[in-house]
């Protein structure tokens, strides 16, 4: 038998084995504890869906999953960490819009894009343009033709470039209003500056300016989100005020390192969906003003995907960069 035969039957043996050993490896999964990074401090919306999901998977799993909050660089660091993971299926991110977005305003990525695999959507904590009291507008309509009677154009405060509340602006722009974007370094700073009076009007995930809107400080003039929010349907969404092109929400999905095998995927995926739709889950999120997205990977992946296209045209067109 020639060398150059026998080195060619050497390494499909060495193949298959380390097949046959992934396999064996997927088939036994999990053995031990599961870390799901949340690429945001504690307490915030992508936090609390997290911790609701992985109480109920971890259930469906037979394992422990935990929670790590690695805040920091517009979730850059979390989302990080997690792409250069071992992709054994023990750790994972819950991701958000930074995900889609965030290569589209960096110079400079420490990952690609496609080193994080969509895995299946969670929930989605619905936008809402809030406004100070103070704006004689009660509606998003109202606010719009007010705005445009503003010389100096209208002041909104984000939680920093590229984010929801920022894209939320950019979506009012369109419309035909001259919007200054007053960014801060979280949506809680950007939501202090219109309760305080120093910004007229931001947007911001439901659970966190809800509270306030029902407190009389904010008054509430849409959602962004595709429907009326459950936990508050007397708010009618920017869609139904005819602003179409308004609509994106603040929602967390679960994604893994590239190179996890497919049926460790394909399991984390299934349970992840069952857990969503459980009675449970939607018991604890929709009180909050969060709405359960249960759905499969390849629903996911078309939303990442559509997302991809639509918020990347409208990044360019507003020339957004990161924030120096």
């Amino acid at each position: 038998m020639k060398r150059r035969t026998i080195v060619a039957i050497a390494s499909c043996v060495t193949l298959l084995s380390a097949l046959a050993a992934g396999v064996a490896r997927a088939a036994d999964w999990p053995e031990h504890t599961i870390r799901w990074i949340v690429p945001f401090g504690a307490g915030g919306a992508n936090d609390l869906i997290a911790r609701a999901a992985a109480e109920a998977v971890s259930r469906r799993l037979g394992q422990p999953v935990i929670i790590e909050n690695k805040p920091g660089a517009g979730a850059i660091l979390g989302a990080d960490v997690v792409a250069r993971a071992k992709p054994d299926g023990y750790t994972w991110l819950i991701g958000a819009a930074g995900v889609v977005t965030n290569s589209m305003i960096q110079a400079k990525m420490p990952y690609k894009d496609s080193d994080l695999v969509p895995v299946g959507m969670i929930a989605d904590a619905p936008s809402v343009i809030v406004v100070n009291p103070s704006v004689p507008a009660n509606n998003l309509k109202e606010f719009i033709a007010w705005a445009k009677t503003q010389g100096k154009g209208i002041d909104w405060s984000t939680a920093g470039s590229g984010s929801t509340p920022h894209f939320v602006a950019e979506m009012v722009r369109e419309d035909g209003v001259n919007v200054n974007i007053i960014p801060f370094k979280s949506g809680s700073e950007g939501v202090t500056a219109v309760l305080t009076g120093t910004v007229p009007v931001t947007s911001e995930a439901s659970i966190v300016v809800l509270p306030n809107v029902k407190a009389g400080k904010l008054k509430a003039l849409a959602t962004t989100y595709k429907k009326r929010i459950t936990a508050y349907d007397q708010l009618p969404t920017a869609k139904e005020q005819g602003f179409a092109n308004v609509e994106i929400g603040h929602w967390a999905g679960l994604f893994a390192p590239k190179g996890v095998p497919q049926p460790i995927l394909d399991r984390m995926a299934k349970e992840l969906e069952a857990a969503v739709r459980s009675p449970e889950f939607r018991d604890k999120m929709v009180p909050a003003g969060i709405e359960p997205e249960p759905g499969t990977t390849a629903d996911f992946v078309a939303f990442i995907t559509a997302e991809r296209d639509r918020l990347g045209r409208l990044a360019k067109k507003a020339n957004m960069r990161a924030d120096q």
